[in-house]
């Protein structure tokens, strides 16, 4: 009867947070009612592949007339360049669907994303810890999170890159655990996999969002084989008399073959769905870009390599941008960026006093007690993985690096600190595992202070979101209520 508790709480924990952060998370979404900051490419671009199926230039004022609650009109018939694959438009063009093409209709699909990545992540974290408190204690860590919530409330790609990566690793734990339950009884291959299937789905989605998907999927891919690998070779089911070398090829075959197609071919097959207004329109683009006189998959091939360029080649290098960041500062908060602002209101908004004014900013701020905490916590996982080996660690620790170290590689261009919000869930899940290990290794006295120093650690997270909340809703406050809220220089 415990257990069967234990799992409806394991349940109803992770959907009360996940319900938490939707609630606070749609409240007054629609506002501001204008574009903010890339909105005006993705938002626009969703609107045009509903229209069309491809998404195309923009008219002069569009933006204007979209505030003005214009529907049509607003793009002309030549196809665009666009910056990043269709999977993440294409959900954003979902809530254009059902609530037309306004600041709620554009942003809707990112505040359920949002609040999904709550619950997933809480999931998680309770089957990699076994402690349901825990999950729950991830859950509201991210939904406290000052970054997190503002990606949430917009309709930009990185949130719904976050869910698609923390969705793939869930599911390819969840693969693992099944896969050693089986080999405690068997050493039959299992080329079918459920989960490695939906994984697949996940990555595939998480690569047509953003191409930067691609670094999390190679990693996971070698992580499964390995573990997979790993457990074989402790199985009391192997056969012990068969020479290493065959042994290691043989499972090497017979665990990577279906793997890379479970994850790899499907999610190349999921990321090339995705593509498919482009490909009906394949012509209006070869004709645009120049993209030769192939079939349509050879043009969307070359549409890839222009992509590429523009990423990579000097154009980007070359530019420069006022909150743009360093990748060594990311963990940090180092440099957040202001995707609104309203400078010098009159006073009169927001009963400001003598001699200040008032200001209305929307900032892509982290709690810094998460992200701080955070930070420390994976540093603490390292060293712990360097003398255990512990798979959750490694996962955590691989996962962080998959997500972070390939931006040091454009550092010479103009990137910000919102990408590192792929990574906070994993920065969460470390302080969730540091927390495990010390609560295994304390005694009954050290872990009643143990739980109250997380529950002070809670109430302090929550009261920071509660104290930035205002510059992460564009609410209109006095300068000195902003400036107070504003730690640092680089803040600003």
């Amino acid at each position: 009867m415990r257990r069967i508790d234990e799992r409806v709480w394991g349940w109803l924990g992770p959907i009360g947070v996940a319900l938490l952060a939707f609630t606070t998370r749609i409240w007054n979404v629609g506002s501001p009612k204008h574009l903010l900051f890339d909105e005006t490419y993705y938002a626009k671009h969703a609107w045009s592949m509903l229209e069309v199926g491809y998404a195309r230039d923009a008219v002069q004022g569009a933006d204007d007339k979209i505030a003005a609650g214009q529907s049509s009109g607003l793009f002309t018939d030549l196809p665009t360049q666009v910056a990043h694959p269709e999977g993440g438009k294409w959900l954003i063009a979902v809530g254009e669907h059902f609530f037309g093409l306004d600041a709620f209709g554009w942003r809707i699909s990112a505040v359920v994303v949002g609040a999904l990545t709550v619950l997933v992540l809480a999931r998680l974290v309770r089957r990699l810890t076994g402690s349901t408190w825990l999950g729950c204690l991830a859950g509201l860590l991210l939904a406290v999170d000052g970054m997190h919530f503002v990606m949430s409330r917009l309709a930009l790609l990185d949130g719904f890159l976050t869910f698609w990566i923390v969705a793939a690793v869930a599911c390819l734990v969840a693969d693992r655990d099944r896969i050693v339950r089986h080999l405690e009884t068997s050493d039959a291959w299992r080329p079918l996999r459920p989960w490695q299937l939906l994984a697949g789905v996940c990555f595939g989605m998480a690569v047509a969002t953003k191409w930067s998907g691609l670094f999390p999927l190679a990693v996971a891919g070698l992580l499964v084989v390995g573990w997979e690998v790993l457990q074989r070779w402790r199985s009391p089911w192997r056969d012990r008399d068969q020479p290493l070398l065959r042994w290691a090829t043989r499972t090497l075959l017979f665990v990577g073959g279906p793997a890379f197609v479970s994850i790899v071919v499907v999610a190349f097959v999921v990321y090339v769905a995705t593509w498919t207004g482009w490909l009906v329109h394949h012509e209006v683009y070869a004709q645009r870009f120049d993209l030769g006189d192939g079939n349509r998959f050879s043009q969307l091939w070359a549409f890839h390599q222009l992509d590429y360029r523009f990423h990579t080649g000097d154009f980007l290098a070359e530019q420069t941008h006022p909150y743009q960041s360093s990748a060594w500062g990311w963990p940090l908060l180092s440099r957040p960026v202001a995707v609104e602002a309203q400078n010098d209101l009159p006073a009169a908004m927001c009963g400001a006093g003598a001699g200040d004014s008032c200001i209305r900013v929307i900032t892509m701020l982290g709690n810094p007690l998460v992200w701080w905490l955070g930070s420390a916590a994976v540093v603490a996982c390292a060293a712990m993985w360097l003398w255990e080996r512990a798979w959750r660690h490694g996962l955590m620790l691989a996962m962080i690096a998959a997500l972070w170290l390939p931006w040091f590689r454009f550092d010479d261009r103009p990137i910000f600190s919102f990408y590192a919000v792929t990574m906070l869930p994993f920065m969460i899940l470390a302080i969730c595992l540091v927390l495990r290990d010390v609560w295994d290794s304390a005694g009954l006295v050290a872990r009643r202070f143990l739980l109250g120093g997380v529950l002070a650690y809670v109430v302090v997270a929550v009261g920071l979101f509660w104290w930035f909340h205002p510059v992460l809703t564009g609410e209109t406050i006095p300068r000195s209520a902003w400036q107070a809220r504003m730690w640092f220089r680089a803040w600003i």
